[in-house]
C-alpha cells in the first residue's frame, strides 16, 4: 500500500512559496505517476507536498505541464474537466471521505461522500460542502482564474490551499490532536476537456474512476 507521510510544522508554510522553500522543504514530496491506460501521451510531472499544524492542513502542488486550459471559475464547477489537481482524504475509518478538486486556476469542487456509487445525481449519499464552509479554506493559484485559449508551450503551474480542521469536524466529528493519526486518500491530476486528456494517481486504481477509496493508500500524521 501507498504510504504518505504528513509531518507537523509549528510555522504555516506560505501558501504563495516555492514548492521546496521554507516550511514546505521539510515536507515529504509525493508525485502523482500512474497513468491510465486511456490517457494520451502527454504525461505532466505532477507533484504535491502536505503538512499539518495544530488547526490546519496545508497541501500543495506544482505541476510541470502543458496544454493548460482552465475555464471554470465559480465553486462546485466541474473542474476535472480543466487542467486539475485534486487531494482525497478520509480522515475516520468508516466515515466518509473529502474531494478537494482545484483547477489551474483556483476554482474548488468540494463534497463529503459517505456512499461512492455513482448515481444520476452523483453519487448514492454525499453532501455538496456548503460554500460558508468552503470559504474558511484559503487558496492560492500561480495562473490566472482562466485559461483559454490553451497554453500549449511546457508550464509550471501550482496550486496550494489552507484546510482548517474545523471544516473535516463539521462532518466526522471532533479529531483530537492529529499527530498519530492514520487517515486514508489518494492524489490526482486530471484534464478531461484538454486537447490532451489524461488521468494520473498517487496510489493505483482499479479502473478510469478515481471515487475508489478502497483504493485509497495510507496517509500518516507525524
Amino acid at each position: 500500500m501507498n504510504t504518505y507521510t504528513i509531518k507537523s510544522t509549528t510555522t504555516p508554510p506560505a501558501l504563495d512559496g516555492a514548492f521546496a522553500s521554507g516550511a514546505w522543504g521539510a515536507a515529504e514530496e509525493g508525485r502523482v505517476a500512474l497513468f491510465h491506460e486511456r490517457s494520451s501521451d502527454h504525461r505532466p510531472d505532477t507533484r504535491f507536498r502536505v503538512l499539518h499544524a495544530a488547526a490546519a492542513l496545508y497541501v500543495k502542488f506544482e505541476v510541470r505541464d502543458r496544454y493548460v486550459r482552465s475555464v471554470h471559475t465559480q465553486y462546485q464547477d466541474p473542474v476535472s474537466r480543466d487542467s486539475c489537481a485534486e487531494f482525497f482524504v478520509q480522515p475516520c475509518a468508516g466515515k466518509g471521505y473529502f474531494n478537494f478538486e482545484v483547477n489551474a486556476g483556483g476554482t474548488l469542487l468540494l463534497y463529503y461522500i459517505e456512499d461512492h456509487r455513482r448515481t444520476p445525481a452523483g453519487f448514492e449519499k454525499f453532501t455538496k460542502v456548503p460554500e460558508t464552509l468552503a470559504r474558511q479554506m484559503t487558496i492560492w493559484h500561480s495562473l490566472p482564474a482562466v485559461v483559454e485559449p490553451e497554453i500549449t508551450e511546457p508550464t509550471t503551474w501550482s496550486v496550494a490551499y489552507r484546510v482548517p480542521v474545523a471544516l473535516f469536524e463539521a462532518f466526522v466529528g471532533p479529531l483530537g490532536k492529529l499527530a498519530g493519526q492514520t487517515w486514508r486518500g489518494n492524489f490526482y491530476k486530471c484534464g478531461d476537456q484538454t486537447s490532451h486528456p489524461h488521468w494520473a494517481s498517487w496510489a493505483p486504481v482499479t479502473s478510469l474512476n478515481f471515487h475508489l477509496p478502497e483504493c485509497f493508500g495510507e496517509i500518516r500524521l507525524v
